[in-house]
């Protein structure tokens, strides 16, 4: 697989997500600007964490407007894997390509710290390597990571099991304890904790790295 990592100004996790692809699964990672206007031969986009442009007006607010933005929507459209952690997954929902929105952390505390996530469904692109229920330990170093929906997107986010993984402990407060969300074909997914900070056990837990090989196992399964 070919994995595109989108550099915006500001964004500080760019290269944890490239290391995560390039070493973690050993597979091909490309940082892309976002300036440019296409992620032709790509066949992954992964929108890092950080604070793009400063995280002013609202986090994510500004980035939506980058040119690179209009080929994150078309991958997304076309049913192909679009991954956005942290700041990338208050991107995701700015676009409405997620449900829900991130707002500032309950008491509004920064939160960073490594925490445990129970696994809710592990029958999509990002998740089949892991356990139903699994506990798995993954950091958070967020701000405005608190996820909220009204009561009928969660209703249907539950029903259709968009809820991906849930914090076991509500750091920030987020509705229903959760803590990444994707979309209804399941091909987009959000989450606040950083995966790719935890893909060895040197770094405190190796817990993420089955988030990137279920994104290549079901690559195999797909040409398959």
């Amino acid at each position: 697989m070919k994995f595109a990592v989108i550099n915006f100004p500001g964004s500080n996790c760019d290269m944890d997500l490239f290391y995560a692809i390039k070493d973690g699964i050993n597979e091909n990672v490309q940082l892309v600007d976002y300036r440019e206007k296409s992620l032709a031969g790509f066949d992954a986009v992964m929108v890092p964490g950080g604070f793009s442009y400063g995280d002013y007006l609202r986090s994510g607010a500004i980035a939506v407007h980058a040119p690179i933005v209009k080929e994150i929507i078309r991958f997304a459209a076309e049913g192909k894997i679009v991954f956005g952690v942290c700041n990338g997954f208050q991107i995701l929902t700015e676009l409405n390509l997620l449900p829900g929105a991130l707002i500032r952390n309950e008491k509004s505390r920064f939160v960073c710290d490594i925490t445990d996530l129970t696994v809710i469904n592990n029958q999509i692109a990002f998740t089949n390597q892991y356990q139903k229920d699994e506990t798995i330990r993954i950091p958070v170093a967020h701000g405005e990571g608190r996820y909220y929906c009204d009561e009928k997107t969660l209703k249907e986010i539950t029903d259709n099991n968009q809820i991906i993984f849930k914090y076991n402990d509500n750091i920030n407060g987020s509705v229903d304890q959760i803590a990444g969300v994707t979309n209804k074909k399941g091909n987009v997914l959000g989450m606040m904790p950083h995966p790719e900070r935890a893909i060895e056990d040197i770094l405190g837990s190796a817990d993420g790295l089955k988030l990137f090989q279920s994104i290549i196992n079901e690559q195999v399964r797909v040409n398959n």
